[in-house]
């Protein structure tokens, strides 16, 4: 059986709920006739719904780009695993770069998060990456072996539980830079070997590739060595380049 690739679509604080709604509908009624491929779809929270309606009688899978750590209470503005899991929302994104250096997400707080995740049944998208400077001063290997190190801690990872890393170098996401393919590769490898001392399961964990993923590289980059598939943004927002893209995995 052919090895599942994971085309999943961040679409950010882009399109408004109708937006969505159109794109996903104009998706579902491409060819999507590569079954090893899983899609998800990762709107706004103002999107869940409508994307959630849009998707019935598809395999198309519905995410959420954030989560809060409490089940429940007094904190405005964020949403809880219930929420999430009502909506039938299947994944969630942690971590991302974005989470982590606009709104200050450190360490404990994604540990916390993941751990809501996981133990609520849901599947965590889990992001992670250096920046520009961590990359020049050789730290890439220390940042993303405590990224792992601090998500996963004191943590039991449920066997049956779904979970996706994503590899997304902060200095390539939004800006048209990509980073090589030996470059991709050597960091592949090194979240491959972190992800072997996180539970039984960790060497299960597919790795995806994320910054700066159009349908110009997607061909190259999907045929890298330990690449599983993407986490596209910039070039998710617009179904046809979606769409190219999920054509040449």
């Amino acid at each position: 059986m052919i090895k599942n690739k994971y085309c999943i679509a961040n679409w950010k604080m882009t399109l408004t709920p109708s937006a969505g709604k159109k794109f996903t509908s104009n998706l579902k009624n491409k060819d999507l006739e590569k079954s090893h491929i899983k899609i998800i779809l990762c709107p706004p929270f103002t999107g869940l719904f409508c994307v959630k309606q849009a998707l019935l009688n598809t395999d198309i899978e519905l995410g959420a780009q954030n989560i809060f750590f409490e089940d429940y209470g007094a904190y405005t503005g964020e949403i809880s695993n219930s929420m999430l899991s009502d909506l039938e929302c299947k994944w969630v994104i942690l971590g991302h770069s974005e989470r982590r250096h606009v709104f200050g997400e450190n360490l404990e707080v994604i540990n916390k998060k993941l751990r809501t995740v996981l133990s609520n049944d849901l599947s965590p998208i889990l992001c992670v990456g250096e920046t520009s400077e961590e990359r020049e001063n050789g730290d890439t290997g220390k940042v993303i072996k405590e990224q792992i190190r601090s998500a996963f801690q004191d943590m039991k990872l449920y066997e049956k539980a779904e979970i996706l890393i994503a590899y997304e170098p902060v200095w390539a996401i939004g800006t048209g830079n990509n980073a090589t393919p030996s470059m991709i590769e050597d960091a592949h490898v090194l979240v491959r070997s972190c992800l072997d001392n996180v539970g039984l399961n960790g060497k299960k964990i597919p790795v995806l590739y994320g910054g700066s993923v159009k349908p110009e590289n997607a061909d190259v980059l999907i045929d890298v060595n330990g690449v599983d598939g993407f986490l596209i943004g910039g070039a998710s927002v617009k179904v046809e380049s979606f769409y190219e893209i999920y054509r040449k995995m």
